[in-house]
């Protein structure tokens, strides 16, 4: 079982609420949720919220949009994400965070057959950047999350789940994804000139004129979303948002 396991909650530091801020009048969460759902290589789709009362309406909605739903920790993200993984009987998990409502679901589908067919431990699509910023997936093996799971404990490993394995504590064997794996046309390679997750407000302003200047039915076209940016010159309207590292974080 493959599970795609979406970490979402209200209390965003920089831009709190983000998840029901509509984009085209839905909330991002649902479509979130929908893009993932879109993924051929997952088998169920789970979101992982805090139990804390804020966080209701996002497992309301969620459930709405077709996910299951798991509540746990707000602090202990990564406790979370294992015991969702644990109540799905999943065999692999692909971490996903609400944050990128233009995520290509081709993406995760590339992360997830690379972690098969080369028998790593974990692979993803943020270990060399190349996809554009909010086309983030991370997939990994239920059983080296299990020894994550019981050795991680710093505190910004339990909150952002997966340094353990980046940072070679735990001797993985980890393999990434490049976007020429997902896009067969060099206008959507290497576009890290592109900033399409939710972190600010011009991140929202960007999003929102995306989604309400684009026809589409449920789910909008990743490529389709690229190409409105460009042929609309909007590449620059959050160029100025500071992207918060883990070095940041821990220093």
């Amino acid at each position: 079982m493959n599970i795609g396991i979406i970490q979402a909650r209200m209390g965003s530091s920089r831009l709190p609420g983000k998840m029901m801020m509509p984009l085209d009048g839905v909330p991002t969460i649902t479509h979130m949720v929908r893009r993932v759902k879109e993924a051929s290589s997952l088998n169920t789709v789970v979101v992982a919220t805090s139990d804390q009362t804020q966080d209701d309406i996002i497992a309301l909605y969620a459930q709405r949009a077709g996910a299951a739903v798991y509540r746990g920790a707000e602090d202990d993200v990564l406790g979370r994400m294992f015991e969702a993984a644990s109540q799905h009987d999943a065999h692999n998990v692909v971490r996903l965070t609400g944050d990128c409502p233009l995520l290509s679901p081709d993406c995760i589908d590339a992360v997830v057959s690379t972690l098969t067919q080369t028998d790593a431990d974990y692979a993803s699509s943020v270990l060399e950047r190349t996809f554009p910023r909010g086309f983030g997936a991370e997939a990994f093996t239920f059983s080296s999350f299990k020894h994550v799971e019981e050795h991680a404990q710093e505190p910004y490993e339990r909150e952002h789940v997966t340094p353990y394995y980046r940072d070679g504590t735990g001797d993985f064997d980890t393999v990434g994804v490049t976007s020429d794996t997902v896009f067969d046309s060099f206008k959507y390679r290497n576009r890290t000139d592109l900033r399409l997750t939710l972190d600010e407000a011009p991140d929202y302003e960007l999003l929102n004129t995306v989604y309400e200047g684009v026809q589409f039915d449920d789910v909008l076209p990743a490529r389709a979303a690229i190409d409105y940016i460009d042929e609309h010159e909007l590449v620059d309207m959050n160029a100025n948002v500071e992207q918060i590292t883990l070095k940041d974080l821990t220093e």
